[in-house]
């Protein structure tokens, strides 16, 4: 493969999970209580850490956070720098933080246990963390206020949503090493678990 340009493979999964992160931002809870609401975007953006390189996750999130800011609607219908720079914020920069980190330290083969400790011990301390400190200073709360309705409230469902991607993760990569294959990219014929 060209070290300088993407391949059909990558570019053809890369623009597949964008457009699953858009549509994962779209099921949503709000708080009553906070700026943010519970999301499917936890989910979707732990699949792409859990199922691309840390390049190709890294451009993922980056061509959601752009697509977001010149107007296009992938933040649950809401877009614009309004959003991106709202109270909200602190959570897109964690998720491309997140995905790179994720995707490099989960390891170049399926391990569940090592998927979900990655994605809940590295993942959710970032994307929250990063969510809630930002909500502090945007929407001018005390860090005991910011950290109860930026951190806290998430946490469980975030557990939950972590495991969930961990165990999709597996047929996923398996169809995105299938369609390498057809492809003639020399994808894996099968994601090993070890």
């Amino acid at each position: 493969m060209d070290k300088k340009k993407l391949s059909t493979p990558q570019i053809t999964k890369i623009a597949l999970m964008v457009a699953f992160v858009s549509a994962a931002s779209y099921l949503r809870i709000p708080l009553p209580f906070s700026e943010a609401a519970i999301t499917g975007q936890t989910l979707a953006v732990n699949l792409v850490a859990l199922t691309l390189s840390p390049l190709e996750a890294f451009i993922t999130l980056l061509c959601y956070w752009l697509l977001g800011l010149v107007g296009a609607p992938v933040y649950g219908g809401a877009s614009g720098p309004g959003k991106m720079f709202g109270p909200a914020g602190g959570y897109f920069i964690g998720f491309i933080v997140a995905v790179v980190l994720i995707a490099w330290l989960r390891g170049k083969k399926y391990n569940i246990v090592r998927y979900a400790l990655v994605a809940i011990l590295i993942g959710i301390p970032i994307i929250d963390g990063a969510g809630f400190v930002w909500m502090k200073f945007a929407a001018g709360m005390t860090w005991k206020a910011a950290f109860f309705a930026g951190f806290v409230p998430f946490i469980p469902l975030d557990i939950v949503k972590c495991i969930a991607a961990v165990l999709i993760a597996k047929p996923i990569q398996v169809a995105f090493y299938a369609m390498e294959d057809s492809m003639g990219h020399g994808g894996k014929k099968k994601v090993e678990e070890v």
